[in-house]
């Protein structure tokens, strides 16, 4: 190897440490106006303690990188592996994802240590960086700003439940827009769509084209105020503007606003990051079902796009709030892309297995950790999901 590559190599192992320290302090950094008693709530069997999202995103480190490329490495706690695992069967056995809320033991002290622990054996690891470490590395890490939002979306979650509403992020603000929507047009034809290039998570490859019809994407996000018509316009009691299962939902559920508002004496207030706030009421609506989003677009007599349609005009920057506010509800659901195969082993659980039941969100959230997002990303989730700051962008044919 030429002296200027392995000056290159070097270069490239500082960048990927000093990354690599910058994702594990993000996590402890929103996680540090928590509480012990707060780390340990599982508010609903969707949501993670904020405990076991710092172990488990160590758990991964622990279990894909120094288990397989340190061989000296010894475990800190052999428990941890059945406690902090989530869904890789390949792996072993796992506690139930339900009763996550019941590990009070590893507490919070102890978990802070773990993650010190994992980390210092990281750093032996980075010394001898090669090519499939590096991808191991930087999928963990990607792996952990999935996580972090998770834990911001959970805790958000577990505080609402809470009388006193307090605030993950007190000094958030919701930014508003007040300029009205408009329409913009494309022309379709053949576009290319997927992962070329760079980073990406395994569903968002192989790279391929898609043929797309002319259609029309609105330059900003539904906002608050939008959606306060349709609730007054009895959007929430007219049940051919849902799908079946979306109206029995409604029903089941008792839905007559997105999640977290609150009426409280004619005033409308919301449950976010700063604790129970008034809505800001020309900022996007977030805390929506893709059943609701759906209906709204219906109820416009326009559409939620597709995920190739949002995608292939990701990159006009006469589109507004594309991504930093809330994921996107597109009318794709998720599936594998033409040619699509799982990465042999327990990796190849991370994403094909879940592609079944689930609709595609395309952009990223307040809650996205900086640098997270890009316009391949494809997050999913069900249709009746509402705790993730999930909003939407119409569309319409051309």
């Amino acid at each position: 190897m030429t002296a200027q590559a392995l000056t290159r190599r070097q270069d490239d192992r500082d960048a990927l440490r000093l990354r690599f320290r910058a994702v594990r302090q993000h996590t402890e950094a929103l996680s540090r106006n928590l509480t012990a008693e707060d780390q340990c709530v599982q508010s609903m069997p969707d949501a993670s303690p904020a405990k076991w999202h710092r172990a488990h995103t160590t758990w991964f480190f622990e279990e894909f990188l120094l288990r397989p490329h340190l061989p000296a490495y010894r475990p800190l706690d052999p428990a941890y592996r059945f406690l902090f695992n989530s869904y890789y069967e390949q792996v072993g056995a796992r506690h139930p994802r339900p009763k996550r809320g019941l590990i009070t033991r590893p507490g919070v002290a102890e978990i802070s240590a773990y993650r010190e622990y994992v980390d210092r054996h990281v750093e032996h690891v980075l010394d001898m960086v090669s090519d499939d470490i590096e991808t191991t590395i930087e999928l963990g890490l990607q792996h952990e700003q999935q996580h972090q939002e998770l834990l911001l979306t959970d805790i958000t979650h577990a505080f609402a439940q809470s009388p006193l509403a307090p605030a993950v992020l007190p000094e958030w603000r919701d930014a508003e827009d007040m300029a009205e929507p408009s329409f913009i047009a494309y022309e379709g034809g053949i576009v290319p769509i997927g992962a070329a290039g760079g980073f990406a998570f395994d569903n968002e490859t192989p790279w391929h084209e898609a043929l797309l019809a002319p259609y029309r994407l609105a330059d900003r996000l539904v906002r608050n105020i939008d959606f306060l018509a349709f609730i007054q316009d009895g959007g929430y009691r007219t049940p051919t503007l849902w799908m079946s299962d979306g109206w029995a939902t409604v029903v089941a559920q008792g839905w007559d606003a997105p999640f977290y508002w609150r009426e409280d004496d004619g005033a409308w207030l919301q449950m976010g990051p700063a604790g129970l706030q008034p809505i800001a009421w020309h900022a996007p609506v977030r805390h929506i079902s893709w059943y609701e989003a759906d209906a709204y677009a219906r109820w416009c007599g326009a559409r939620l796009p597709t995920e190739q349609e949002w995608e292939a005009a990701a990159g006009d920057t006469r589109l507004h709030d594309l991504t930093g506010r809330v994921w996107q509800w597109t009318n794709s659901a998720y599936l594998a892309y033409p040619g699509f195969r799982p990465q042999p082993g327990a990796i190849g659980e991370y994403n094909g297995k879940f592609m079944i039941n689930q609709m595609v969100l395309r952009g990223g959230s307040l809650a996205t950790p900086p640098g997270h997002a890009r316009p391949t990303y494809r997050n999913f989730f069900p249709p009746d999901a509402r705790w993730q700051f999930t909003g939407l962008r119409l569309a319409a044919d051309g």
